[in-house]
């Protein structure tokens, strides 16, 4: 090596440092500036500014959302047959119902057993509830009359369905016994993997910010609440994360039920749960976990399905805060739930979650569908809407590591979807993997960065 070498820039250590010790950091400093202009009751100056870094990086993931759903997607589903696709697409929408179900019944049983809320006054004005739309309106809102209204508006369920319809005609054509139709697919193949390698590209600029960002999210959320929780709100926020700690035990058990390296999985998963907890969206924080995914070894055969729609429907934290919030609203009410309506809770958590976004704030939306199922009134809503920020973090935490565990324990029993990785967990894909319809070799299928 040459000593005369120059020396490398700030900006290049910086690079070098790990993102979840960056994070790490971010997260500590926001801490401690966001409780000191909380106590000091000043500061107030510092609040604008605060929010425009922390905004700015929400809209940064939120700018990668859609293109990253579109890409992965008709990337996913074209990288394998169409009947795989439907063994892959059953087993993770049973999965994500299933672990969906168990969480809104962990948190409704946690609640039950800590009772908060118990004694608390009831604001003296209710709020309105919020509209909840038809079943049949949510079904055929699915469907966009419009694709590029769907993408301007945001609909990302709508979005996801035009890109599982072109990555299904994708599929179809590079299975096609015409040689014509074969090569434009070809073309086309590599169009969409070169557009997911640009995406990731972006995406690994962008995280550079994700310090600043976190720092600005954490210190403006604790210099507007503080830690002045009276003690009904810290008993329904002790249930909602008790209830969270035991479901990612049942990810662990999962993981290990079907074979996975439970510390690999962390290794790779650490990064997107911490920045989940943090911008509060799982929708925004997708572009993180697809890079766990791929990190694991995943396949971008399942995790470009798996993950876009674990985001949108997938949501086992907000399930638990949707059952422990109703409880709380119940005992500020006055009103003992029935076990019809504990079991109205369960399916409108489960079902709600479907139509609902992941981003920050979603979860009010569907406590308040549960509530009105019930018969609750919308009143003490307001008391939760006022440390829902704190409860948000570790719901979407949560969440994320739902999507993972899912995609991780789905892609472990499919042959071929786990690339042969690195680390210890070397042998879970000796399988021979088989080659992209596309014709790319093995290791280049699902490229997308690591």
């Amino acid at each position: 090596m040459d000593s005369t070498a120059a020396p490398r820039s700030l900006w290049r250590r910086y690079l070098d440092i790990p993102l979840i010790w960056k994070l790490a950091v971010a997260l500590v400093a926001g801490v401690a500036v966001g409780l000191a202009i909380n106590l000091s009751g000043g500061g107030a100056w510092a609040l604008p500014v605060l929010d425009v870094l922390g905004q700015l990086f929400l809209r940064l993931l939120q700018m990668l959302v859609l293109p990253l759903v579109v890409t992965t997607l008709i990337a996913g589903v074209a990288a394998i047959s169409p009947q795989r696709l439907g063994r892959i697409g059953l087993k993770v929408f049973g999965l994500y119902l299933l672990t969906s179900a168990f969480a809104i019944t962990v948190g409704l049983l946690l609640a039950l057993a800590i009772s908060p809320g118990t004694g608390l006054r009831m604001p003296g004005e209710a709020e309105e509830a919020a509209e909840v739309p038809a079943v049949s309106e949510t079904l055929l809102n699915i469907v966009p009359a419009n694709p590029f209204q769907a993408l301007a508006e945001g609909n990302v369920l709508a979005v996801m369905f035009g890109a599982i319809v072109f990555g299904l005609a994708l599929t179809f054509m590079l299975n096609s016994a015409d040689e014509r139709t074969r090569n434009l697919a070809v073309f086309l193949r590599r169009g969409v993997d070169g557009a997911v390698e640009l995406v990731f590209k972006v995406i690994r600029g962008v995280l550079e910010y994700a310090p600043v960002g976190v720092f600005g999210l954490i210190a403006l959320v604790l210099a507007e609440t503080g830690l002045d929780a009276v003690r009904p709100l810290l008993e329904l926020t002790g249930a909602v994360y008790l209830a969270i700690l035991l479901q990612i035990v049942v990810y662990v058990l999962l993981l290990l039920l079907f074979g996975a390296g439970v510390g690999r999985f962390f290794s790779a998963a650490k990064d997107p749960m911490l920045t989940a907890f943090v911008t509060r969206s799982s929708s925004g924080t997708l572009p993180v976990t697809s890079r766990a995914a791929e990190r694991m070894g995943v396949r971008e055969g399942v995790y470009g399905f798996s993950l876009p729609l674990g985001a949108t429907i997938n949501m086992d934290g907000t399930a638990i805060y949707v059952g422990a919030a109703t409880v709380f609203v119940a005992n500020v009410a006055g009103v003992q739930l029935t076990l019809a309506q504990l079991a109205t809770v369960v399916a409108v958590g489960v079902l709600a979650s479907v139509g609902t976004a992941g981003v920050p704030g979603a979860g009010l939306l569907m406590l308040s569908m549960a509530t009105t199922a019930v018969g609750l009134p919308m009143g003490p809503v307001a008391l939760v809407a006022g440390i829902d920020a704190i409860l948000d973090m570790g719901r979407t935490m949560c969440n994320v590591t739902g999507d993972l565990t899912v995609t991780r324990v789905v892609a472990g029993t499919e042959k071929g979807m786990l690339r042969s990785p690195d680390g210890p967990d070397g042998a879970e894909a000796a399988d021979a993997p088989e080659r992209d319809p596309a014709g790319a070799p093995p290791s280049e299928a699902g490229a997308g960065g690591s």
